[in-house]
C-alpha cells in the first residue's frame, strides 16, 4: 500500500513522446499501403486484438498520466538508451516492410521492439502500474503477431 502513496496523477511528456514515436509509422501506413501489405488483412484473433487494445489504452494512460514521485530525473540511462534502441529496431522493421518483407523476422521487429520500449521506458520511470499494463499488452501483440502472420 505504501507505494501506491508515490503516485499521483500528472503529466509525463516523455511518454507522449514515446507514444508518437511509436505511433508514427502506424500513421503512415494507415495513410500509405505498404505493398504486399498482410496487416490490412482480417485478424483471426479478434478476442486477442480488443483485450491487446485495452492493454495498450491503458499502458499508454499510465505513461502519460501517471507519475511516480521517487522517479530520477529523465537521463540516458540504460533503459532510455535501450527504449531508443527498440525504437529504432522498429523503425528498420517498417522499412523492411515498405520493402515488401514480411517474414517472420520482420512481423516480430513490428511486434516486440515497440512493447519492449514500453516495458523499459516504465522501468526507468519507475511507473508499476504503466509496466504491468505494458507486460500485458506485450503478450497479446506477440500472440496476434504470430497466430495471424507467423504461424
Amino acid at each position: 500500500m505504501r507505494r501506491i502513496k508515490h503516485y499521483q496523477f500528472g503529466f509525463e511528456v516523455w511518454g507522449l513522446v514515446l507514444f508518437l514515436l511509436v505511433m508514427l509509422p502506424n500513421f503512415i501506413w494507415f495513410a500509405i499501403p505498404a505493398p504486399n501489405d498482410i496487416l490490412r488483412t482480417a485478424s483471426s484473433t479478434p478476442i486477442i486484438d480488443m483485450v491487446s487494445s485495452f492493454f495498450q489504452d491503458l499502458t499508454i494512460a499510465c505513461l502519460c498520466f501517471i507519475v511516480n514521485r521517487n522517479r530520477p530525473p529523465l537521463r540516458l540511462s540504460p533503459c532510455v538508451i535501450a527504449t531508443i534502441v527498440c525504437i529504432a529496431l522498429y523503425y528498420i522493421g517498417w522499412v523492411f516492410y515498405y520493402t515488401g518483407n514480411t517474414q517472420a523476422y520482420i512481423i516480430l521487429l513490428l511486434t516486440v521492439p515497440p512493447c519492449a520500449a514500453f516495458i523499459l521506458f516504465s522501468v526507468d520511470r519507475n511507473n508499476l502500474p504503466a509496466l504491468v499494463f505494458a507486460s500485458a499488452f506485450a503478450v497479446c501483440h506477440l500472440i496476434f503477431g504470430i497466430i495471424n502472420f507467423i504461424i
